[in-house]
């Protein structure tokens, strides 16, 4: 009798997955009840009604109503957008960065930055297609553009940052299947200044979000092919997820975060398909086969080709060549190493330049000009000199004797540097240095070659052996003080005005191997020795990835703030605490200024509170045995979405600006479209603070907010907002 009543329970309460049944219903998804008006209805949705003619009619009036709010979404965001694009006619902000770097790509001429590629590419792209030439030099906010052709760089940002409603708006109604919550999703961002101003100007955010939201909507998509597996909508939806999360880390490396989103909902969908027994093991491995190739080997291909087109685009020598190894440099045509020839290997008796290995760490350097008093031993300067200069110039000697053949240097010999130009040693002593208190003094010493034991160096190849050749560009060595122990170190430190302001060289106590520490021979001259032309050491294609990719990360954990420029931090961001300037400063200049609708932004803030505070109750009801009458789909996942797009803030050490915020924004924005359909918060409540707050966005002259006659006069709620 028990067991009896335990199946008829079991049955009743409809425990069974429908994953368990997937196979029953290999083409169509079944039908979801909705609220009337509140859905858009499918297209299986009207083929399957009752048969009556008044519900089809009503099906079909809802697919009606849902176009045109769809229209009514594109066309105010396109006009919000679009509006006083080509305003102000001057380089606000970072456009000085991200419109020089789209200049560095119509002009294929090299250059660093601590972002992948692809949005700089995009707005070159742009640029030149709509005929901008690259003359432009975006020297520094306020040089006007004059006749030079910069909307089509503005109005590409423009139109990206035009579809992040809509966007929103499709995500939503696929999560929700209510209209109401898409429509409010899509009214939050419309009319949030903060979104129009991001979008309105060349840079690399709303690149970045529209590749964020685009994976998401992809990701939605994929989500809903579930009962047609493999067919071509499956794959379309799973490539195009695959596309765009490559799109978003090849815009910013914060696009990590949402390729962990999506890779976390697929590792959810693939131990659903695990628990269906009605799948084969055959057909799981087919499933898990079709996402490593969806949503990780092509994307990868995807994301290696833009380095690909990089580094085809950008062949010519530019700004960027010191932040990269000899050898990458020589790839570079214009830069003095490329088609040139030299000794492959180093030899005593030649003449060399030393090449930091840090960023900017610069060439070992030396000049006629001693240390001031006070500072260490009253010596001669060594700094590291970041250009090309023939103070660079050093000779490799025996620690005793001048030999009269070439001999090669080897790992372990120990060597005395002369500076060409001064023939005072490279020297050592227990002196502290200039800056680096804990690091010893390096300067110049002696006279014609003479010297003494502080001047000796061994040569040690970092991960070679005793007897290992040294190589000219690709080898990577240090060199170790044998009187202190200590080993020759660039601090990346700006010496005082009597320094010249060049890079503090030392002597580090310290012997963990960094980048600091290690050096590489660049231009190697010996009439003794044959010379190699540099094509053979140039490096392949895998090598300059690995490079670009480590110079990128450390130049990005090295960030620091821009003059007069205050950075921000995490928990300042959802509370709109402070924006920051796009353009202009006083009352007599055009003065945009980046900061959120306040009462969107703080009625997102309060949505996040709230969905916690009902998924609680929504757990302890269910525990206690109570029925949900109405459940908010997709709110997890949105609110997942900001998690991963906020919280790994609080973890860098680099510096933050409020900007970096607006990815998580549009999830927020998102969860809360999902739970004001419940509350009835209605679109055109958004209006009424878009229209106060809209000069920020479009643009504001004459009086500042806090006197009279100014256009924001009552709206500085916060002391810390600077409009």
């Amino acid at each position: 009798m028990a067991k009896g009543e335990s199946i008829t329970q079991w049955n009743k309460s409809g425990d069974t997955s429908t994953l368990r049944n997937r196979k029953s219903f290999p083409t169509s998804a079944p039908n979801t009840p909705v609220s009337k008006g509140q859905s858009c209805p499918t297209g299986n949705d009207a083929q399957s009604s009752n048969g009556t003619s008044a519900q089809f009619s009503s099906r079909l009036s809802d697919r009606h109503m849902c176009t045109v709010l769809l229209v009514l979404v594109v066309g105010l965001s396109f006009s919000t957008r679009l509006y006083k694009i080509t305003e102000p006619p001057h380089v606000c902000w970072d456009e000085t960065h991200f419109g020089k770097m789209g200049s560095y790509y119509i002009n294929r001429t090299f250059f660093f930055d601590v972002h992948p590629p692809l949005g700089k590419m995009l707005i070159g792209l742009a640029g030149y297609m709509t005929g901008y030439d690259g003359t432009f030099p975006f020297m520094k906010p306020g040089d006007k553009y004059e006749h030079h052709n910069y909307w089509g760089m503005r109005g590409f940002c423009a139109v990206l940052g035009s579809l992040l409603p809509i966007f929103a708006y499709l995500i939503v109604l696929e999560l929700s299947r209510s209209e109401t919550a898409a429509l409010i999703a899509a009214s939050l961002l419309i009319f949030d200044t903060g979104c129009i101003t991001i979008s309105q100007y060349i840079l690399l955010d709303p690149i970045l979000m529209f590749f964020i939201m685009a994976a998401v909507l992809s990701m939605v998509k994929f989500n809903q092919q579930v009962y047609r597996p493999f067919s071509a909508s499956w794959w379309l939806w799973l490539v195009l997820t695959g596309v765009n999360l490559a799109g978003a880390l090849g815009v910013k490396f914060v696009g990590l975060f949402v390729i962990l989103l999506v890779g976390l909902n697929t590792v959810w969908d693939l131990w659903r398909l695990l628990g269906d027994l009605s799948l084969s093991l055959v057909d799981i491995a087919k499933h898990f086969l079709a996402r490593v190739v969806g949503l990780i080997l092509f994307p990868l291909f995807f994301y290696v080709t833009v380095f690909a087109i990089h580094f085809v685009v950008l062949n010519k020598s530019g700004p960027g060549d010191g932040f990269f190894s000899s050898a990458f440099q020589s790839r570079l045509i214009g830069n003095n190493l490329h088609n040139a020839s030299m000794p492959e290997y180093l030899a005593y008796g030649s003449t060399i330049t030393v090449k930091n290995l840090r960023i900017a760490g610069g060439y070992l350097h030396s000049h006629w000009h001693l240390y001031p008093e006070g500072v260490g031993a009253r010596q001669q300067q060594v700094t590291a000199y970041l250009h090309k200069d023939y103070n660079n110039l050093w000779l490799v000697h025996r620690q005793n004797t001048q030999s009269p053949t070439p001999d090669l240097v080897r790992h372990g010999d120990i060597i005395r540097l002369e500076h060409k130009e001064t023939t005072r040693n490279l020297h050592s002593h227990l002196h502290e240095a200039p800056l680096t208190k804990k690091h010893f003094q390096v300067t110049g010493y002696g006279n014609n070659g003479t010297g003494d034991a502080n001047d000796l160096w061994q040569v040690e190849v970092c991960g070679g052996q005793k007897g290992d050749l040294v190589k000219v560009l690709r080898s990577k060595v240090r060199f170790l003080h044998r009187a202190t122990g200590c080993v020759l170190y660039s601090s990346g430190k700006t010496l005082p005005k009597w320094g010249w302001e060049q890079v503090e060289v030392t002597c580090s106590p310290y012997l963990k191997e960094t980048p600091s520490s290690q050096w590489n021979i660049e231009d190697h001259i010996n009439p003794k020795l044959p010379n190699i032309s540099l094509s053979v050491l140039k490096p392949h294609f895998l090598e300059i990835l690995l490079e670009s990719h480590i110079v990128m990360i450390r130049g990005n954990s090295g960030l620091k703030p821009k003059d007069n420029e205050m950075n921000s931090k995490p928990w300042h961001w959802p509370i709109n605490y402070q924006g920051l300037r796009f353009s202009g400063v006083n009352e007599t200049e055009y003065r945009v200024y980046l900061l959120g609708n306040p009462v969107l932004w703080w009625m997102n803030l309060a949505s996040l509170g709230l969905y916690l505070i009902m998924v609680a109750v929504a757990s302890v009801a269910l525990q206690r045995g109570f029925s949900l009458s109405q459940k908010r789909k997709g709110g997890g996942l949105l609110l997942l979405g900001w998690l991963l797009h906020y919280a790994p803030f609080y973890t860098m050490g680099r510096v933050l600006y409020y900007h970096h915020y607006f990815p998580a924004m549009l999830f927020s924005s998102m969860l809360t479209g999902i739970l004001g359909s419940s509350f009835v918060i209605v679109s055109p409540q958004n209006i009424g603070p878009f229209y106060l707050f809209h000069p920020l966005s479009y643009g504001m002259t004459g009086p500042l907010a806090h006197e009279p006659g100014s256009s924001m006069a009552g709206l500085k709620w916060m002391d810390s907002w600077e409009f």
